[in-house]
């Protein structure tokens, strides 16, 4: 079982947070060295006013002191910087578990920062966003430096952040070891009313024990509470105006902040959009179509490869592979781990965590099918266990699977019951036959999530704000091209830039034109003209 979530964009040497689709968002792991400092107060400016047509939260209450500005010892903090490693200093920034009751519970958000190469020329801070939901800014600003261009490196201080609840930030837990394993290898095409029965048991055990383990932020890690810590953070880095740089999940968190907080937006880049409109329901569906456009592009170039084990052809590559899958839910393959068979779950999971990024997936995917193929399930399940962060003492180590659900399930109310998601799994079947019940069933512990819903998907237009860059790549399979211009278009100042191509997200994938476009956006604020296309 997993998540069909969305993921983040990679870079050689990066964390990467990728969306198992239909399957389990994660991020690479990179150590931590050093200790984080603490927020302490300052005199910093009192809280701004929040847009409360788009925040409920946001009409200010008495706190017991009698000031009307609770929030204003959150906005009021400095961040203690201390040495965490190489160039990186690390803080922490301390924000109210729940903005509509600020004097209650706090929560502390992990901050990393690595200072710009170029003071003299220093625009100011960059804040970025791997996206997931549960990818790691801390480690993303790590390997910044494979990242992101000397341009932006020479103009920005690059920071990065863990959300609250992820990582090194108060991590929400759910699952143990054991349980993660059993969760994701559940059989996600269920053919008996004993598989759907444990398919619920599991998705019930997973939603109960993230209330269970994580009690105080199990109901406020939602994007909305998120996007709010982006603003106080704002204001503890001295920054006026946010800088910022979302990939794919990271795009909803950006817009969402720009549509709280229109007048604080500065240069903001949304990398592989999502459209806020849209349910949890039709995300998964247009991620189905998209991740079936996506295998018959690696289909068409495995075919031009001399170790391709697929037969030539779309079709009969996705009848191979649909026979191996159906081989597999009957007889499982042998592992290096006795107790971890690649079953069809394994299996179609590993496949579509491999088709996110074709300059480096791609081989790596054709090898794992081809040994697959010839009985020894051993390299794809190894491939898999890479993309979950699972190290080979059979500890996850993050708890991205768990953020997935716990933030989907607070952003959008739709919640579908097991009848729902076997009528869904019929039809989507149908359009799909190689992934469509794969991806319908992966959203089980959604019905069983006690915490309501925060939000609810509509429009998010941010009037007064600045130009803000949405970039969309028309074969990208985690965030389909239609929703960059879907989100382009509604926002007030939305600028969309095209990039022709595979893969998901656009800046660092080999797009000259595309990363030249990003970096004059963020190192001038001149958005590229309107209509802009690159390959």
């Amino acid at each position: 079982m997993r998540s069909y979530r969305v993921a983040s964009r990679a870079a050689v040497a990066a964390c990467m947070a990728i969306a198992l689709a239909a399957c389990s968002g994660t991020i690479g792991n990179v150590s931590h060295s050093g200790s984080a400092g603490e927020w302490v107060p300052s005199a910093a400016p009192t809280a701004p006013t929040v847009n409360p047509s788009t925040d409920p939260s946001a009409q200010p209450s008495e706190s017991p002191s009698g000031s009307a500005e609770p929030l204003a010892r959150f906005y009021q903090q400095h961040l203690a910087w201390t040495a965490c490693g190489g160039d990186f200093q690390c803080s922490k920034l301390v924000v109210p578990v729940d903005y509509a009751a600020p004097n209650a519970e706090t929560t502390k958000v992990s901050v990393i920062r690595l200072r710009s190469s170029d003071p003299a020329n220093r625009i100011g801070s960059l804040v970025i966003n791997p996206g997931g939901p549960g990818g790691s800014g801390v480690d993303f600003a790590r390997a910044a430096r494979g990242i992101y261009s000397q341009a932006i490196l020479d103009h920005y201080t690059i920071v990065g952040f863990d959300p609250r609840g992820v990582a090194s930030s108060d991590p929400v837990q759910c699952l143990n070891d054991p349980q993660t394993d059993r969760f994701i290898a559940a059989d996600g095409t269920p053919d008996t009313p004993a598989e759907i029965l444990q398919l619920q048991a599991l998705g019930k055990l997973f939603a109960d024990s993230c209330k269970a383990r994580s009690p105080k932020l199990f109901a406020h890690v939602d994007t909305r509470s998120v996007a709010r810590d982006l603003d106080v953070l704002r204001e503890a880095l001295g920054d006026k105006k946010l800088n910022y740089f979302g990939a794919s999940y990271g795009t909803y968190l950006g817009a969402t902040y720009a549509d709280l907080f229109p007048t604080h937006v500065g240069r903001m880049v949304l990398d592989g959009a999502i459209d806020p409109t849209l349910t949890n329901v039709e995300i998964t569906h247009q991620q189905l179509k998209g991740f079936e456009l996506a295998i018959g592009r690696f289909i068409e170039d495995c075919a031009k490869q001399s170790n391709c084990p697929l037969p030539a052809g779309v079709e009969a590559g996705k009848a191979k592979l649909a026979e191996f899958f159906a081989g597999l839910d009957q007889t499982p393959l042998k592992t290096n781990d006795p107790k971890r068979p690649l079953n069809e779950a394994l299996a179609e999971n590993a496949v579509l965590s491999y088709l996110y990024f074709p300059q480096s997936d791609y081989g790596q995917l054709r090898d794992g099918l081809k040994a697959a193929l010839n009985g020894d399930g051993s390299v794809l399940l190894d491939l898999l266990d890479q993309r979950i962060s699972r190290d080979s003492n059979g500890h996850y180590t993050d708890n991205s699977n768990a953020m997935l659900y716990a933030v989907n399930a607070l952003d959008r109310p739709d919640r579908p019951t097991v009848a729902q998601w076997q009528t869904y799994a019929d039809q989507w079947a149908k359009e799909d036959p190689l992934f469509g019940r794969f991806f319908a069933w992966g959203n089980i512990p959604f019905d069983y999530w006690s915490a309501p819903a925060t939000n609810t998907p509509h429009e998010i237009h941010a009037p007064g704000s600045p130009p803000i860059l949405v970039v969309g790549t028309t074969y990208d399979p985690a965030t389909p091209y239609p929703w960059a211009q879907g989100l382009a278009k509604q926002l007030s100042q939305g600028v969309l830039l095209t990039r022709v191509g595979d893969g998901h997200t656009a800046y660092g994938m080999g797009s000259t034109c595309a990363d030249d476009a990003i970096d004059r956006y963020l190192t001038t604020g001149v958005t590229p003209p309107v209509g802009t296309v690159c390959h």
